[in-house]
């Protein structure tokens, strides 16, 4: 909520003082308008600027702020067909705007005598507080610390080399290594490697291989399945692909499935781990954010905003911290714990299972956009079965316990559902709407109630 003024003259002066600066490029955002911005921004020490709000602007939007609720008035966020018709921006809107910018920002760096943008970067000394405002607001207003400029050679204060690509370390290309005969020839793969929190992204390249070579529908069910040890870092099982399954054994960082496409990820801790898994984080903060399908299971805890954007995965997941299914439009969640605050918000889609024996839950859960059902016979069939795939993936006490006293502890789950999300199934004659399960999953065989459409999201509904 500070101004980014302050975030970006902090930055700029921690990382001169430490001599980094040279091989970081540093962007700000935040509230960057016209071409005074960039020029402010440029001599705090930013290389980059971030632009959202006016160039949507540009677009159209009006900001009405409700992009949640698929009710955009100009037809921007929305996937409503009448209101997408009133859509009216074109890439020219947003390339004038940039000019104007520019222009703006070059008229000023022509009254610095400065040529290149690059030598605005880190220049403070070109900044002065302005002397002439006369407001109370302002009496005693020391902006010293803000342009501070710590001493430095002028190769210091801002970008000067490039910074050596991760990909040629990836730990994914052993992994596609390993993976070759089902790439090529869809034989099956196991394999068990280390991971350390160095490895980001793990599982993303393997993806990216899988497809090339097979198409979008990827490889059969469990034909790669591979074991990994260790400490994962940021984005584990990024985009991964259908036929590719990540068990971890360990821990991981942010952002675990993100864009998951179809692939199947276990994370459990060490089977020589002396903690209870259900009482400790195993996963971090958004995970699955912008997921589109595949399955998911985190023996323990996981951070804040679980799941959100998500729009056809299904996670199981023993608790999650505040916001958990945030934006959700698609998808099943099922919570084998305590959830944090503010779960559901701006959900418009999808369905969440919470376990709540204690009658808590309703408290956390931010019912503006949702409502509670009790769990019908098809819910129960799909709960049960998850919960028990997420034992055996996992080896999940409390999946176990469950299970084991499913006649009295079924009874404790709580059905977040979105009304309208509701009403779009009533309306095609599903309670629960399309999971696409692989052919050998065991709730393939359907039984009643489970949509074989081609998509889960009816067209004109908030997906």
């Amino acid at each position: 909520g500070s101004p980014w003024e302050i975030g970006l003259a902090e930055t700029q002066q921690t990382l001169v003082l430490n001599r980094l600066r040279g091989r970081i490029a540093v962007q700000v955002d935040g509230g960057v308008r016209t071409g005074r911005d960039v020029l402010v921004g440029a001599l705090l020490g930013a290389d980059e600027m971030g632009f959202a709000t006016a160039p949507l602007i540009a677009t159209g939007c009006v900001m009405m702020r409700a992009c949640h609720l698929n009710t955009c008035p100009v037809g921007i966020a929305t996937q409503d067909p009448v209101l997408r018709e009133r859509f009216q921006g074109q890439p020219e809107h947003v390339i004038n705007f940039f000019f104007f910018v520019a222009n703006e920002a070059r008229a000023i760096m022509a009254q610095l005598g400065i040529r290149k943008f690059e030598d605005l970067v880190g220049r403070t000394d070109l900044l002065k507080a302005n002397d002439a405002i006369d407001h109370w607001k302002a009496r005693g207003v020391d902006l010293s610390g803000l342009l501070a400029r710590p001493q430095a050679n002028p190769d210091q204060i801002r970008r000067t080399r490039a910074q050596d690509s991760p990909l040629p370390y990836a730990l994914d290309w052993e992994l596609i290594e390993l993976a070759q005969p089902a790439i090529d020839k869809g034989e099956p793969v196991t394999a068990e490697v280390e991971v350390r929190n160095v490895n980001r992204a793990v599982g993303a390249l393997l993806s990216s291989a899988v497809t090339r070579a097979n198409g979008a529908d990827g490889l059969a069910p469990s034909t790669i399945k591979l074991t990994l040890r260790g400490s994962a870092g940021q984005s584990f099982g990024a985009w991964l692909a259908n036929g590719v399954e990540l068990t971890l054994i360990g821990d991981s960082n942010d952002y675990v499935g993100k864009g998951l496409s179809g692939g199947v990820i276990a994370v459990r801790p060490n089977e020589n781990a002396t903690f209870a898994a259900e009482e400790n984080v195993i996963v971090g903060n958004t995970v699955l954010y912008g997921a589109t399908a595949g399955r998911a299971f985190f023996r323990g805890l996981a951070g804040e905003r679980f799941a959100v954007r998500n729009s056809g995965a299904i996670a199981v997941v023993e608790g999650v911290g505040d916001h958990g299914c945030e934006y959700m439009t698609g998808g099943r969640v099922i919570v084998l714990g305590r959830t944090g605050r503010n779960f559901a918000a701006g959900m418009s889609g999808g369905v969440a299972y919470v376990y709540n024996p204690d009658g808590t839950f309703g408290a956390r859960c931010n019912m503006e956009l949702v409502g509670f059902d009790d769990l019908d016979e098809n819910d129960l069939e799909l709960v049960k079965t998850l919960v028990g795939e997420h034992r055996d993936r996992t080896d999940s006490i409390v999946a176990a316990k469950i299970l084991d006293n499913w006649a009295e502890a079924s009874a404790s789950f709580v059905k977040v559902m979105p009304h309208d999300y509701k009403r779009a199934m009533a309306e095609v004659g599903s309670s629960n709407g399309h999971i696409d399960y692989p052919d050998d999953h065991p709730v393939s065989s359907g039984g009643e109630g489970f949509v074989t459409s081609e998509s889960e999201t009816p067209a004109g509904t908030a997906a």
